[in-house]
């Protein structure tokens, strides 16, 4: 199924030509999409990120900084934003290091609005996808909360590949209390199998590092 971007959706333009900016101001707003425009990125840092899906349109040559280097400092800042870079033909290599660097496609002006719409549309469909994944692994994470010491302690064996009778003998524990811990770790993950509980294990990194192969096996 194809992507839609929702309509709340927020483009955010960082360009200091004035002219270009009101241009894709009045063009995305034609599209229904929300629009934050800025002249200094700094402007942007301060304000934020908006809450829902967003892109972010950011030309290679501004006043106050080069467009690489602030494509760079938001994700050694932690702000995950997808990035559409526009540039001048001459600044195509300097793209294509901005492509490498992160970038979800660079625009070479004039660009055709059917290419920036492609393009957005694109970017916003990776938006949406890292913020289903934060949310599910927030989700995750209060689950995993719930459980008791012991339980995450199962849980931890069962990812590291122990059957309940080796866990049971690790855990000087009796076979049926093992079986009692894991249904109920199951049961407070939402894992409807083992393989999704062991799935879930390793999405947050849980496992017991000190089990070897041979204990595995044993």
């Amino acid at each position: 199924m194809q992507f839609i971007p929702s309509k709340n959706a927020t483009i955010i333009v960082v360009d200091d030509d004035p002219g270009i900016r009101a241009s894709l101001d009045s063009l995305f707003r034609s599209w229904d999409f929300c629009v934050e425009t800025y002249s200094d990125p700094s402007e942007l840092l301060d304000t934020g990120l908006p809450s829902g899906d967003c892109c972010l349109i950011l030309d290679i040559h501004l006043k106050t900084i080069d467009g690489l280097e602030f494509q760079a400092s938001l994700e050694q800042s932690g702000i995950n934003i997808p990035v559409i870079i526009i540039t001048g033909h001459g600044d195509i290599p300097m793209a294509v290091r901005g492509m490498k660097a992160g970038a979800i496609d660079f625009l070479t002006k004039p660009f055709t609005d059917e290419a920036l719409l492609k393009g957005i549309n694109t970017a916003l469909k990776a938006s949406h996808d890292r913020r289903q994944i934060a949310q599910e692994r927030t989700d995750i994470e209060c689950r995993y909360e719930q459980l008791s010491a012991r339980e995450r302690e199962v849980m931890a064996l069962v990812a590291s590949g122990l059957l309940n009778k080796q866990i049971a003998a690790r855990l000087e524990l009796s076979l049926i209390t093992i079986k009692i811990h894991r249904a109920n770790a199951m049961k407070k993950m939402q894992a409807e199998s083992l393989a999704e509980f062991v799935r879930i294990a390793e999405f947050l990194g849980i496992r017991d590092e000190t089990i070897t192969r041979y204990h595995q096996n044993g």
